[in-house]
């Protein structure tokens, strides 16, 4: 694709009075999302979000949702999110068809950023870490009954796995590899019926936390988040992966894996220990952990890991969901986590 002629087609929907003078791809070169810084000759910067990834329907709506987030968020969080730009007072979001190509963009104000957290974090900043993220959970519930609908499920998208597993097999590489994916459908959807997440609260959550996507300040609260690849409205647990790969003991790596191995540190639980001091956790939730991997790897690995990650990454995590990554599922005992939360 032509990214700079979707980028300036999309920003003609938008304002074509403002002329942009030049065009810089700032993407992490991770995923198959792109963004962009780009200058206008009056001197302004916006920054572009340019992805094919999904659906377009879904990338509206996720950006709706956060936008109604940030605008309803309260101190000390009322600024934290990069703000998407607004036409007739709706987010302005872009979608670009040619021939085979299907594109869509989002433009935001680029995001104040202070310090970043240190690659490997000490316990001082595991503690401060665990404190600032419940509260920034609950300030996400209180405002979860005014924010707009999502169609994204967990159900929805395990079924969708389910379907293509059916319609496809042969992109999964080997009936052993389509029998141990149907497994592992099926043993989250009777798992999350055992543990009954009916009764957990639905609100923003936006798993890909990682010492890249987000600011503090020098007192460690909190700053600013961005990159929003992944959003959507569910279960507070399904962060805590990723949570517990920021305070993981081998700390932030370039080249990177999916283990399971971070939710059994010790550093997760002291993690667990501050964020349960001001939103307490429950028993099933710590439970769910389990489930909520699960579906990380079934959903973000395998189902859409061709599409979102570059090629290189894609082939290497989904060789390591079959290798490793599911097969560890069972073996994650919950119970110490429990113990240490004194949870019943």
């Amino acid at each position: 694709m032509d990214y700079f002629s979707i980028i300036s087609k999309a920003w003609e929907g938008y304002d074509p009075s403002k002329k942009i003078l030049r065009i810089d791809d700032i993407s992490a070169q991770v995923s198959t999302n792109h963004v962009f810084r780009i200058r206008y000759d009056d001197g302004d910067i916006i920054i572009a979000k340019l992805s094919y990834f999904g659906k377009y329907e879904h990338f509206r709506e996720d950006h709706r949702i956060i936008h109604s987030l940030s605008n309803n968020l309260l101190y000390p969080f009322e600024n934290l999110l990069a703000k998407s730009l607004l036409k007739n007072n709706r987010v302005y979001t872009c979608r670009y068809k040619h021939g085979k190509e299907d594109a869509w963009v989002v433009f935001y104000n680029p995001v104040r950023v202070q310090q970043r957290m240190p690659r490997r974090l000490d316990e001082r900043h595991i503690r401060k870490f665990g404190k600032q993220i419940g509260k920034f959970h609950k300030a996400c519930a209180r405002v979860k009954n005014v924010l707009p609908k999502s169609s994204k499920t967990l159900r929805t998208d395990i079924q969708a796995l389910k379907e293509q597993l059916e319609r496809n097999p042969e992109q999964f590489g080997s009936q052993a590899n389509c029998n141990l994916l149907k497994h592992h459908c099926e043993q989250f959807i009777k798992n999350r019926a055992k543990h009954n997440p009916g009764s957990f609260d639905i609100l923003p959550v936006f798993i890909d936390w990682n010492i890249g996507n987000f600011s503090v300040t020098n007192k460690l609260e909190l700053y600013s988040r961005w990159d929003y690849d992944w959003f959507r409205m569910s279960y507070r647990v399904l962060d805590f992966y990723f949570f517990s790969r920021v305070v993981s003991d081998i700390g932030d790596r370039t080249v990177f894996s999916y283990l399971i191995d971070p939710l059994m540190e010790p550093r997760f639980i002291m993690f667990l220990e501050e964020y349960n001091k001001v939103n307490p956790l429950t028993a099933n939730e710590i439970r769910f952990l389990k489930e909520m991997y699960r579906f990380f790897i079934l959903n973000y690995v395998i189902k859409d890991g061709n599409y979102f990650f570059h090629e290189q990454y894609a082939e290497k995590l989904q060789r390591e969901a079959y290798e490793i990554y599911l097969p560890s599922v069972e073996k994650f005992d919950v119970q110490p986590i429990i113990d240490a939360l004194k949870l019943k």
